[in-house]
C-alpha cells in the first residue's frame, strides 16, 4: 500500500504534467479572433486553399484557410487591380499567377500608399496535384515574375538542392520543401528565406517558398508551419 501522502504527492505530480503537456500543446498558437473583430485578408493564390482540385460544394477549404479564418475575414481577389486593391490594406499572396503590368503597377502604387504584402514566391513548388502538366488550373511549377520583385531591390533565387529543409519563420522552426533563397537591398533573414522591404509607407513581406502552407503533406517537423504565416501577417499589421 501507498502511503496517503506519497499518494497525495504521486496525484500531484500527475496533475501538474498534465497541466504541462496542455500548456506546451498550445504554446505558440495564436487565439482566435471573434468574427466581428477580425479584419479583411486579401487572398490572392494559384494554389487551391479556397477550393480543392476538384471544386466539390463539400470542400470546406484548407487547413490554411481554416487557419486563416480564425484570425481574418478573408476576401478572395482574381488580379491586383486598384478596384480589387481598395477591398483592404492586407494582402497574401500565395504562389500568385503572373499579373498584367499595369495590375502590378496597382499593385506597387497599393503598397507606396501604405498597403501590406505578404508574398510567398516559390522558386520551386512541389505541392501535389492531380491536375497535368500545362493545365491552367494547375499552380504554377515556379513563381511567375514578371519584374515585381526586381522593382522592389529583390533577386530569387533557385534552391542548391531540391527537398524538405527545417528554417524559420515568423520565430517558429517550420517544414519547407525546395526553398528558395532571397537576395537584395531589403532586410534579408540569415538563412534567405524572407525579406522584410519598406515600399513607400507601405511594407512588403517575401518568403521563398509556399510549400510550408501545405502543412498537412509536409509531416514532422510542421506542426508549426500554420502558426508561422500568421505571425507574419501579424508582423505586418504592427
Amino acid at each position: 500500500m501507498i502511503p496517503a501522502r506519497r499518494r497525495a504527492l504521486l496525484i500531484g505530480l500527475v496533475l501538474l504534467i498534465a497541466v504541462a503537456v496542455a500548456v506546451f500543446a498550445v504554446a505558440g498558437r495564436r487565439p482566435e479572433v471573434p468574427p466581428a473583430k477580425r479584419p479583411a485578408l486579401l487572398l490572392l493564390t494559384s494554389l487551391p486553399l479556397v477550393f480543392g482540385e476538384d471544386f466539390s460544394v463539400h470542400d470546406s477549404g484548407s487547413p490554411a484557410l481554416k487557419a486563416l479564418e480564425t484570425r481574418y475575414r478573408v476576401v478572395p481577389i482574381s488580379t491586383t487591380t486598384a478596384a480589387e486593391l481598395a477591398k483592404g490594406g492586407l494582402l497574401l499572396m500565395a504562389h500568385p499567377l503572373g499579373q498584367a503590368p499595369q495590375d502590378l503597377v496597382a499593385l506597387d502604387s497599393w503598397v507606396r500608399g501604405g498597403g501590406r504584402v505578404l508574398l510567398l514566391v516559390d522558386p520551386l513548388l512541389d505541392w501535389p496535384s492531380k491536375r497535368p502538366l500545362g493545365d491552367p488550373l494547375r499552380p504554377p511549377p515556379t513563381f511567375v515574375d514578371t519584374g515585381l520583385l526586381g522593382h522592389w531591390g529583390l533577386r530569387l533565387d533557385a534552391p542548391d538542392a531540391p527537398g524538405p529543409k527545417r528554417l524559420e519563420l515568423g520565430g517558429y522552426q517550420v517544414m519547407t520543401s525546395s526553398p528558395g533563397a532571397l537576395a537584395g537591398r531589403c532586410r534579408i533573414s540569415s538563412d534567405r528565406l524572407e525579406a522584410r522591404c519598406k515600399v513607400g509607407k507601405g511594407t512588403a513581406i517575401v518568403v521563398a517558398d509556399a510549400d510550408f502552407l501545405d502543412a498537412d503533406d509536409l509531416g514532422a517537423g510542421a506542426e508549426h508551419n500554420l502558426d508561422s504565416l500568421l505571425a507574419e501577417l501579424e508582423a505586418l499589421r504592427e
